[in-house]
């Protein structure tokens, strides 16, 4: 009897000492299949994958903005095998969102800035303007008629419209809409006037002649589009709405775990294949530590938590 309880002590111990990761991880993203984020999620995952030495699945648990996927995660065990992929709606939901369950500073561990979505501000060509000037000089001659699509109440493309409201001066008239492609249609068809839009999402349309990319809402110039100004050159200093994703664990994950993660997702995106790929969805890619990412974070919470008070902006 006693030989045996020994036995269990020293497998109880190898147990606990084994290195991380011992086990699948699973990224959870809070969207359905297909979108940006779980795009860029599959992107990264078999490489991380690769360097961790471990199955790496990649699973949509939609619903409820988001909400749905990140409370899941949230009250996940905290041993770094459960992760949750973090985006600018998480950071705005943080604020939006009516009892969601979750805190996103205090129920969870950041682990890595994956990458920065880039925003298009982008409008019809029957719009008589050909710069983000001429838009507001446009929207401050006819306040509230110029009008501008969203995903919906509280989606990024929404408070982005905001956040340039807000900075420029000018009184824009919001249209949401349920999601990405009946927005971005409307604005096709000349619906509606403008679009702050994924830069992935409304990028074939520019090129075809169908939109006019006005000014990148992101902080630095899309490779892509080399001569379309940021919207902070074109006429509103210090302007950047774009999105981001990341990934973040529940909060008290052990810090090996943590890093074991960081370094795999930084190696993962200095591979030119993964950096390359990314890029192409105007998606570039970030990396640095767990500290920046934290960071980034509270910055992102504090900016849209600003944009929704002024703004008055309630949830569908």
């Amino acid at each position: 009897m006693k030989k045996l309880l020994v036995l269990i002590l020293l497998l109880a111990q190898q147990a606990l000492a084994q290195p991380f990761p011992s086990k699948p991880v699973r990224i959870v993203v809070p969207f359905p299949p297909g979108g940006g984020t779980d795009v860029v999620a599959r992107t990264v995952a078999p490489k991380l994958q690769e360097l961790l030495g471990q199955t790496v699945v990649v699973e949509n648990r939609a619903g409820a903005g988001g909400n749905i996927g990140t409370e899941y995660v949230a009250k996940s065990p905290a041993d770094g095998y459960t992760l949750l992929v973090a985006s600018a709606a998480t950071a705005i939901n943080n604020t939006l969102a009516k009892n969601p369950g979750w805190e996103l500073t205090k129920d969870f561990a950041p682990v890595v800035l994956l990458v920065l979505n880039q925003s298009l501000l982008a409008a019809h060509p029957s719009l008589q303007v050909s710069s983000v000037r001429e838009l507001i000089a446009l929207a401050k001659a006819k306040p509230g008629q110029v009008t501008f699509a969203s995903y919906g109440n509280g989606s990024s493309a929404h408070l982005i419209g905001e956040l340039f409201k807000m900075m420029a001066g000018v009184d824009l008239l919001h249209i949401p809409y349920k999601g990405a492609a009946p927005a971005v249609n409307d604005l096709l068809g000349g619906q509606v006037n403008i679009l702050f839009a994924d830069v992935a999402a409304i990028l074939p349309h520019v090129k075809a002649g169908k939109v006019k990319a006005l000014g990148i809402g992101s902080a630095k110039r899309f490779s892509g589009l080399p001569d379309v100004p940021t919207i902070a050159e074109a006429g509103v200093p210090g302007f950047e709405g774009g999105g981001f994703l990341g990934l973040v664990a529940p909060a008290g994950t052990p810090r090996d775990a943590i890093n074991a993660l960081n370094a795999a997702a930084l190696k993962s995106l200095a591979l030119p294949e993964i950096n390359e790929r990314l890029n192409a969805l105007a998606s570039p890619p970030v990396g640095e530590s767990p500290e920046y990412f934290g960071k980034f974070l509270r910055g992102e919470i504090d900016k849209w938590a600003r944009v929704i008070r002024a703004g008055n902006i309630k949830p569908d």
